[in-house]
């Protein structure tokens, strides 16, 4: 018998739920592991970091009368942690990747994350004040969303899918996504459209500031 797992669940794959009528995906994407890994566990830098204090106490430790197996044993160990440390961070960099899906419609952004227990955002278009796209090589990127209104998403509620060092007011990010600055642009789109609909309806129509919009950046 096939096993299952909650997210088999799924009216489609991460959606909680089936979209109404005249919403559809635009796009659907997961992190790249081992971006992530580098970008927001900051596997790369630890792994120097190690490497020189193993290198340092190697220095302080060593006495030829000992013997070189006998200097090597002792620096064995703390190998082995920062190892097992770095694999554990490169693990849970690959089980939030894997357990990942963000989703652009032309009405919203979806952001189901969670390794153990399972959140799902639901952003829609007019709820975003802003948009930046960090650039961070080989076609792969950020897109941190600061959302209107003064209700935040915590922080440790987000995180790694937050843009770093904005503890205070958190913004929602799709990070180390492929072909970011393609999916920046089709954001871009549905959000003006939307924003379009937006003002041409009753219901929904908000004051509207035209902002000038850079490279890499789209504002209301």
């Amino acid at each position: 018998m096939k096993p299952h797992h909650e997210h088999e669940f799924e009216a489609a794959p991460g959606l909680p739920e089936a979209l109404p009528a005249g919403e559809h995906i635009l796009w659907q994407g997961s992190p790249d592991w081992k971006m992530l890994a580098v970008d927001a566990f900051h596997v790369k830098r630890l792994a120097i970091y190690f490497s020189l204090m193993i290198a340092l106490h190697a220095v302080m430790i060593w006495d030829g009368s000992l013997g070189l197996l006998a200097n090597l044993s002792e620096l064995s160990i703390g190998a082995i942690l920062a190892s097992i440390a770095l694999s554990l961070l490169v693990l849970t960099a690959w089980l939030s990747a894997s357990t990942t899906m963000y989703t652009i419609t032309n009405r919203r952004v979806v952001m189901r994350i969670g390794i153990v227990l399972t959140l799902t955002f639901n952003l829609p278009h007019r709820w975003i004040k802003t948009a930046q796209i960090r650039d961070q090589g080989e076609g792969f990127g950020e897109i941190a969303l600061e959302l209107k209104g003064d209700d935040r998403i915590a922080y440790l509620h987000l995180w790694p899918h937050a843009r770093a060092w904005h503890i205070g007011q958190p913004q929602p990010a799709l990070r180390c996504i492929a072909n970011a600055k393609e999916v920046g642009t089709l954001l871009h789109e549905a959000w003006e459209k939307r924003m379009a609909e937006v003002a041409a309806t009753p219901d929904l129509r908000e004051a509207r500031i035209p902002v000038r919009m850079p490279d890499g950046v789209f504002a209301r």
